[in-house]
């Protein structure tokens, strides 16, 4: 699929949104309403190699899970996500988010995904409407998080890793 672009400015510091989204458990907070079902791949979720399983609702998809993990940080500009969805993970995904700073507290989201879909099957459902919907969704996603940080409201849940509490070293105990 061609990439598309969407784009949101949100009127807070570009390191405060940054940090936000390079922390891979916040993703579900403003995703919940298409990509359910979260599991983190790892204890730390945050940084490059951090990354969510999730489960897709988009028409047509017979194999919604999918997954993502952050490839690079370019800190406080870009993140670069990158995963795979569909039938036995086969299309390719990417997702590039870059944060430019318009003015002081102000930051402009600019969301650019892309899929690479392996058989004419898959180009064919994406045809079909799921392109439309992953633009449509992306688009309400990053309104829910402009609401996040500009009004405090519109979460959805924040992931989390599963079990009970954890080694000392991870600092994830309870």
């Amino acid at each position: 699929m061609q990439p598309f672009t969407v784009e949101r400015t949100v009127a807070k510091p570009r390191e405060q949104l940054f940090s936000y989204l390079a922390d891979a458990a916040n993703h579900p907070e403003f995703t919940d309403h298409f990509l359910s079902e979260w599991r983190m791949t790892r204890e730390e979720t945050a940084g490059v190699g951090a990354g969510g399983r999730f489960k897709a609702k988009l028409p047509f998809a017979r194999f919604p899970w999918g997954d993502w993990t952050i490839v690079r940080l370019d800190e406080p500009a870009t993140l670069v996500l990158q995963g795979r969805t569909g039938k036995f993970n086969r299309i390719r995904t990417l997702t590039v988010i870059e944060l430019i700073e318009t003015a002081p507290e102000r930051t402009r989201v600019v969301l650019t995904a892309e899929t690479q879909p392996r058989y004419p099957s898959d180009r064919l459902l994406e045809a079909l409407g799921q392109r439309s919907a992953l633009r449509r969704h992306w688009r309400r996603a990053l309104r829910r998080l402009q609401m996040i940080f500009e009004e405090d409201r519109g979460r959805g849940p924040r992931a989390t890793i599963a079990g009970g509490p954890r080694k000392p070293a991870s600092r994830l105990s309870a």
